[in-house]
């Protein structure tokens, strides 16, 4: 289950849920306020926002990392903001370098899109957008979240949802994973993206088809899927649903003969990684884990053997139809025109 949420938030709404109902209805509050209230400030450059309704993983940095790749190859400069979550930075936006920056500062998903995309990391999503644009001279910009605490004007607000998982129990915080109340985020989304296979989003997707909203289809498939073909793994993950890169390593042949989910964002302490290649080296098995979990990794010491034993499971995402990266790039940049006549 997501390490920053309880268990009972992704199943069938119980007592604790329902126990936690006023406070929920207060939080719900506060983020519609903070939704319709809020200065969204403008910058000078189109603006497409990857977010997701709940807390957890949902999948939006590979779908970020997609779209910049796409933005790229028709011609575009994009350049992606992060809140840097689970890093240090506070103060000054700063730039990320994924050869000398230790996840503990700036966070592991900056880490793992810096090498996609130039970053900025900054909790003032405007001032990031100003050294993107100012110092890589980017002129396309992708916020990796940031949909709920509307600080800066999006162009286009794509919300992902995984099928697996969806709404959860459709509660919010704290009594379930919502960040706000759907009807509130619904308002301000322009588009759906269905994340793998399931049905626990079905209701999502009707709810937002009745609105007008447009529904796109997508999944992660594994890279270099032949190194894993055959081998048994002991698989570790400190991410959003670990279980869900556990199906991964399954779906590119490996077996998962011990899995170990971590808190999300977590930062191995030595005895840690030294507990796991013991049991790997004593279960004739290899490490495995995720590319976000190796750059958490990257900068800090490891017991001896253990990078030799690790093996690093990539993914990516995969659109259907293959065309929907560039419908979304093309319409947030219809919306940024359309921004910049009207000023």
């Amino acid at each position: 289950m997501a390490s920053e949420a309880p268990p009972f938030w992704w199943g069938k709404p119980d007592w604790r849920a329902y126990a936690l109902s006023p406070l929920s209805l207060a939080y719900g509050a506060v983020a519609r306020r903070q939704m319709k209230r809020a200065k969204r400030r403008k910058v000078d450059a189109p603006v497409l926002c990857i977010g997701n309704f709940t807390v957890g993983g949902s999948g939006k940095t590979p779908v970020a990392i997609a779209l910049a790749a796409r933005a790229r190859a028709m011609g575009l400069k994009p350049g992606i903001l992060s809140r840097g979550h689970g890093g240090s930075f506070s103060a000054e936006p700063h730039l990320v370098d994924a050869r000398h920056d230790a996840a503990k500062h700036v966070g592991d998903e900056p880490l793992l899109l810096a090498e996609h995309a130039p970053v900025a990391v900054s909790p003032d999503r405007a001032a990031g957008a100003a050294l993107l644009m100012e110092r890589q001279g980017c002129d396309f910009l992708i916020m990796d979240d940031g949909f709920q605490s509307a600080r800066l004007h999006m162009d286009f607000a794509l919300l992902v949802v995984d099928a697996r998982f969806g709404l959860g129990n459709g509660h919010v915080i704290p009594g379930g994973p919502l960040r706000a109340c759907l009807r509130d985020q619904l308002l301000y989304t322009d588009a759906l993206l269905k994340m793998g296979e399931g049905t626990a989003a079905d209701a999502l997707v009707r709810r937002a088809a009745r609105a007008g909203k447009p529904i796109f289809d997508a999944r992660v498939r594994p890279r270099d899927a032949e190194m894993f073909a055959g081998r048994q793994f002991l698989a570790f993950a400190g991410i959003g649903h670990p279980e869900k890169f556990f199906d991964s390593v399954t779906q590119a042949g490996g077996t998962v003969a011990v899995s170990r989910p971590f808190p999300d964002h977590h930062l191995y302490a030595q005895d840690e990684l030294a507990d796991l290649l013991a049991l790997a080296r004593k279960s004739g098995l290899d490490l495995v884990t995720t590319a976000k979990d190796a750059a958490r990794l990257r900068h800090g010491p490891l017991p001896p053997g253990f990078q030799e034993s690790l093996k690093v499971l990539g993914i990516e995402t995969v659109f259907d139809p293959p065309h929907v990266p560039e419908r979304i790039i093309e319409e947030t940049l219809a919306a940024w025109r359309r921004r910049r006549l009207e000023r």
